[in-house]
């Protein structure tokens, strides 16, 4: 499928208000892409499909999770984690996305993950500091996508796990994961 008619159907999938979003995640993939030395065209796919099944209802995405053994201990958790794992079997088996990394990035770009690829790391941060954003922190953390993705990312997943925090949730343990893998990144193992 073509670039411009992926585009049209996404649009369909969400409000005007997100795909606003979504353009923001792209534009700030693509700089980080090019600043981190990963494929930007890779990075704008999985940013246009990132959140293609986000405003499906939560029947509809629990279905798709059950129906196809996606990760089933994610229904235990926050909806707001579902429709990313629902996103990429979607741009699989309806949009015809084959790159598993692509794929992994759009699976990923709600929890994060242990080791996650450049790639996964980009679109997470660009989902998190695209310029639609407005939250306590994220213009250090614009700043901090500069200089070092790792500690970017690093310091997105402390301000989410501290958002979970305060609000009493539950955190999905790929978040975890995700965090102390980046702090042994760091560290250099």
């Amino acid at each position: 499928m073509d670039r411009n008619s992926m585009i049209e159907r996404v649009k369909a999938e969400m409000p005007e208000k997100r795909w606003k979003h979504t353009e923001g995640v792209m534009a700030t993939a693509i700089v980080l892409a090019n600043r981190y030395g990963e494929d930007a065209e890779r990075a704008e796919l999985a940013s246009i499909l990132h959140d293609v099944a986000k405003y499906w209802p939560t029947v509809r995405q629990g279905n798709v999770i059950r129906d196809n053994h996606l990760p089933i201990e994610v229904l235990a958790y926050d909806k707001e984690l579902w429709h990313a794992p629902v996103g990429a079997w979607v741009a699989e088996n309806e949009f015809g996305v084959m790159d598993c990394g692509v794929l992994d990035a759009i699976r990923y770009h709600t929890s994060g993950r242990k080791g996650m690829t450049k790639l996964e790391k980009i679109v997470w941060l660009a989902d998190y500091i695209e310029p639609g954003r407005d939250f306590s922190g994220v213009d250090a953390i614009r700043a901090l996508s500069e200089i070092n993705l790792e500690e970017a990312v690093l310091a997105g997943l402390d301000g989410t796990i501290s958002f979970l925090i305060a609000k009493g949730k539950r955190i999905y343990p790929l978040t975890i994961d995700a965090r102390n893998g980046l702090i042994e990144e760091i560290k250099g193992g």
